[in-house]
């Protein structure tokens, strides 16, 4: 300890402070492997419902400790970039500036597509109109007057819906008049279900997995079917018509693992991915990438079962 005594005192404070943050860091990296251990993952608010099953199971499957901080898509990514967060899940992959990002700090993304979803529209129970045109949601979007829709009510202005709609319509802000947003698809889904004549863009999820404390709200909303810009049918956004690319409004989701390391996130991914993950997703009425398979036991009668 002599040679260190002529340092200032600053200095070997700051020593200290790095080997312990460095111990901590491989600490954290013994402690945790892909099925045991505690990790944070930062989740698009649309998508949580779905994640929250995947983890509730994972947790009582493994000794796994996993937190799930929901925040709009525009803040779920920054989190990966602010370093934040490592494990994020999203209705979208990196863009290849962001890939490259990650590359610069010699981190791999691990990106695992294990669903689709879809961007669904409602409206209140009682309006007689169970239809909608995407076209004339486009419209409307653009600021241009369409007859049949009073309003849009988004869940968050950085939310993936807000996005994926802007991208569709071809703008980069919503429209200041007639189109509005909460902090949340409950939100969107509660305004609806007391307004007639607007019309709320929520992930389909919320409306197949509600809380109990929802449900009457969601009884109070119809799923509109949705005509895409090509063909002359509507098709709600049921678990056939999205398998069969009939629902104009489908989107791929994404595990997107940038811990470097095999912790958590990959173990997590594959569970995800995995049998068990993929059967919950098909129960949650959203589509797996692979659908599992089923297993039966025949049995055969007896020759004296014929007689």
């Amino acid at each position: 300890m002599k040679k260190y005594s002529k340092l200032p005192y600053f200095i070997l404070f700051s020593i200290v402070i790095l080997v312990f943050a460095c111990n901590q860091a491989t600490n954290k990296k013994d402690k945790e492997t892909i099925l045991k251990g505690s990790t944070t993952i930062y989740v698009d608010e649309t998508l949580a419902p779905i994640i929250e099953d995947q983890v509730a199971v994972f947790e009582n499957e493994y000794k796994a400790e996993i937190k799930l901080v929901t925040k709009s898509e525009s803040e779920t990514v920054n989190s990966l970039f602010n370093e934040k967060a490592a494990i994020a899940i999203l209705s979208r992959s990196l863009t290849t500036e962001e890939e490259k990002i990650f590359k610069q700090r010699k981190i791999n993304p691990k990106i695992t597509i294990f669903a689709t979803d879809a961007v669904a529209f409602i409206s209140n129970k009682s309006n007689k109109d169970t239809l909608v045109a995407l076209n004339d949601v486009i419209s409307f979007m653009q600021g241009k007057p369409v007859a049949s829709i009073k309003g849009l009510v988004f869940d968050n202005l950085n939310s993936s819906t807000v996005r994926y709609m802007n991208s569709l319509a071809g703008i980069k802000a919503i429209p200041e008049k007639g189109v509005f947003s909460f902090k949340s698809n409950d939100e969107v889904i509660k305004y609806v279900s007391k307004n007639e004549g607007m019309i709320g863009v929520v992930g389909v999820n919320w409306l197949s997995q509600p809380l109990p404390a929802m449900q009457k709200y969601v009884d109070n909303v119809t799923t509109l079917g949705v005509k895409g810009l090509k063909g002359d049918n509507y098709y709600i956004p049921s678990q056939n018509n999205i398998a069969e690319g009939k629902y104009p409004l489908a989107r791929d989701l994404y595990i997107i693992n940038c811990q470097g390391f095999s912790g958590l996130g990959m173990g997590f991914a594959s569970f995800v991915a995995g049998d068990v993950g993929q059967r919950i997703i098909l129960k949650s009425g959203l589509l797996p990438v692979r659908i599992p398979t089923r297993k039966f036991t025949i049995i055969g009668k007896d020759q004296n079962d014929k007689k």
